[in-house]
């Protein structure tokens, strides 16, 4: 059968858009979305284009040109200015007017007789006259009217004179004619989320640790003196491992003993006793009233408050007196519990998504989340995701943000990379990484590159913890301090988002023998600390976070781009905004040990500078001024002293009087 209808245009090859649009891209508001395809059809008609883009639910579509690059492809963008999601796509028209434009200026040649081609002129304006509105209605059908009257009366120039000048051109471009265009399908989306999203520096921290007296159980009130020093290392956010009562069968004792003393607190993520399951506070630490106050607290210093949602319930937990059909049971009916060979968690029973009752179960975890978000918790860094199904979290977190946009979801999935990117894809907000295991400049290069310069980029968004309560790196057992210093640097100015357990100002790295995990882990354990003791680099930490702040380059993502530097043990790298206002350029000693010094090469044409032209370098971390000239330039690196430079790049202005003034 001969097919009745067809695009006569075709749109293929359209970027961004997450396998086949199965899944929506990531943006943050404020953020543009630059939309490029591949689009052409039969035969010689000039081609337009529109990329249209609405909120999901909004009846009208708002457009925005299309313009053509090369090789029948098109670029695009819009704006995205709320939370929640867009949907976006691309219509693609044969401009009739332009196309006739096109043919009569061709054909305009001396003694063509183009009567013709005139009237077919007038019924390609005719097709836009309706689409018209107001005074433009008016004036189109005016134009036609002349147009007409100089066919009648033969004066062919003034006729074209008049179908091609400026101001039929403008109307006609405001009123085309779509008659023959094609709308992709199925729509496109991005889902719009908050500035906090992409830039924020978070600061994990054991509420119950934050007491002074060595052995006490510490508290929120405890937790809320704290905040004014991580606050003044630069955090806005502050991430609390699990809160709730600790479950008693079976808990676990200090460096994860399999039998705790009277007096051993437990593990958190061993959640649920007598006193509540996962709605309910660890009586240690305080009442309601108390957590409202820590809450206020947080706000008052422009601090946002992430939660650890785990799904892990001890055997005390409410739900398995309530629920026991939520849970694995072995052939003779007890209830598993969790194992990662040759890790066994005794204390913890996971949960079955597969249960019978998993609408019932489903519902529940998403009440969970609501309950904290209405208690003022606004972001949820998930434990062990890559454990649960994956449409699990597609529709939690899709019904979540359905009353919540604002929420952020960050995904704690040391796990296969598919995995970890497919999470992301699902709806997670951020992302563990494999930073923690990245040291030499080849491998920071290339899973930099993966993560910001590919189509990871449009989904995943890595927050670079340098440590967690679980996660000592080998670097940091035995780089001491500078490594420290070193990884920070690191973590602070490759992404956008960044954080540190505590202890890690304070560089703590006493680890279990052969393993990379902490010795004393306050995972099992209540640790009181001298949050000023000697060899802190809590300044250093500080500067980073407030070098971040007033540097907007810092605030992107995936505006990073690597530059060639001669010693291997040196890595150097940029970030820079659109305009080129705001260039920084960052260079770290990868070796903790020893002086590493190197020629670097900078990018200066990216930066708008001459190669023969003299500029400003304002070294940030330490307050220290050059004056450079050329892209080939010196540095030394020393650990300890000068482990990094974190550099201002600007032009040069004017120097005077052996001073020199900045822009």
């Amino acid at each position: 059968m001969v097919p009745q209808d067809y695009p006569r245009v075709i749109i293929e090859a359209i970027k961004p858009q997450i396998d086949c649009g199965r899944f929506p891209i990531k943006r943050v508001v404020g953020e543009k979305v630059v939309v490029t395809a591949d689009i052409y059809k039969e035969g010689h008609d000039v081609l337009a284009a529109v990329v249209k883009y609405r909120p999901v639910g909004a009846a009208e579509w708002q457009e925005a040109p299309m313009r053509f690059v090369d090789n029948d492809r098109w670029q695009g963008e819009f704006t995205v200015t709320q939370l929640g999601r867009y949907e976006y796509t691309i219509e693609g028209y044969a401009e009739r007017y332009l196309s006739w434009v096109d043919e009569i200026t061709k054909k305009n040649l001396p003694g063509a007789n183009l009567t013709s081609e005139l009237l077919e002129g007038v019924a390609v304006l005719r097709r836009s006259l309706p689409l018209a509105q107001g005074a433009d209605q008016a004036r189109l059908a005016e134009i036609i009217a002349q147009l007409e009257a100089a066919i009648q009366a033969g004066d062919q120039a003034y006729a074209i004179e008049l179908g091609t000048s400026s101001l039929t051109r403008s109307l006609m471009l405001k009123y085309p004619d779509r008659s023959e265009g094609y709308e992709h399908r199925p729509y496109l989306q991005v889902v719009v989320t908050r500035p906090k999203a992409r830039f924020a520096a978070w600061y994990e921290f054991f509420p119950r640790s934050q007491g002074t007296v060595p052995g006490k159980h510490g508290t929120l009130q405890d937790s809320i003196r704290r905040l004014p020093d991580i606050k003044a290392m630069g955090f806005d956010v502050v991430y609390l491992p699990p809160i709730h009562p600790i479950g008693r069968t079976f808990r676990k004792g200090k460096n994860n003993s399999l039998v705790a003393e009277p007096d051993d607190v437990g593990s958190p993520w061993a959640i649920g006793n007598e006193n509540g399951g996962h709605d309910a506070l660890e009586p240690q630490l305080g009442t309601w009233e108390d957590w409202d106050q820590f809450v206020a607290a947080c706000r008052e210093l422009d601090i946002e408050v992430a939660l650890d949602y785990v799904m892990n319930c001890s055997p005390d937990h409410p739900y398995v007196r309530e629920h026991p059909d939520w849970f694995y049971h072995r052939p003779d009916g007890t209830i598993k519990y969790a194992e990662n060979p040759p890790k066994k968690y005794q204390d913890v029973y996971p949960l079955n998504f597969a249960t019978e009752d998993r609408e019932g179960l489903w519902n529940e975890m998403l009440r969970l989340v609501l309950f904290w978000v209405e208690k003022g918790v606004t972001t949820f860094r998930v434990d062990n995701p890559h454990t649960k199904p994956v449409a699990f979290w597609e529709w939690l977190i899709a019904e979540v943000h359905r009353r919540h946009p604002e929420v952020i979801f960050l995904s704690e999935a040391f796990t296969r990379p598919k995995m970890m990117k497919m999470l992301a894809k699902a709806g997670f907000t951020q992302s563990y990484t494999y930073f923690t295991w990245r040291n030499s400049k080849d491998e920071l290069t290339d899973y930099l590159t993966e993560l910001t310069a590919t189509e990871m980029k449009e989904y995943f968004t890595g927050n670079f913890f340098a440590n967690t309560p679980d996660i000592l790196p080998t670097i940091l057992q035995i780089g001491g301090r500078p490594a420290f210093i070193m990884r920070a640097v690191l973590a602070a100015t490759l992404s956008s988002v960044w954080g540190i357990y505590s202890g890690f100002e304070l560089c703590e790295n006493e680890p279990i023998p052969g393993k990379e995990e902490y010795l004393n882990s306050e995972k099992y354990e209540i640790k009181v600390r001298d949050w000023n003791a000697p060899g802190n680099i809590k300044p250093i930490i500080a500067r980073l976070n407030q070098i971040r702040r007033e540097n907007p380059a810092l605030q992107g993502y995936d505006n990073l781009r690597f530059f060639p530097v001669e010693n291997p043990n040196v890595i150097g790298y940029y970030k820079m905004t659109p305009d080129r206002a705001n260039i920084v350029v960052v260079v770290v000693n990868l070796d903790p040990f020893h002086r590493q010094h190197s020629f670097i090469y900078l990018p200066l044409e990216d930066f708008g500078i001459r190669p023969d032209e003299l500029f400003q370098v304002h070294d940030l971390l330490h307050d220290e001024r050059y004056l450079w000239r050329g892209p080939k330039n010196y540095v030394d690196l020393i650990p300890d002293v000068k482990q990094a430079h974190v550099f201002l790049i600007r032009r040069w202005t004017h120097y005077e009087s052996g001073f020199d003034y900045f822009a």
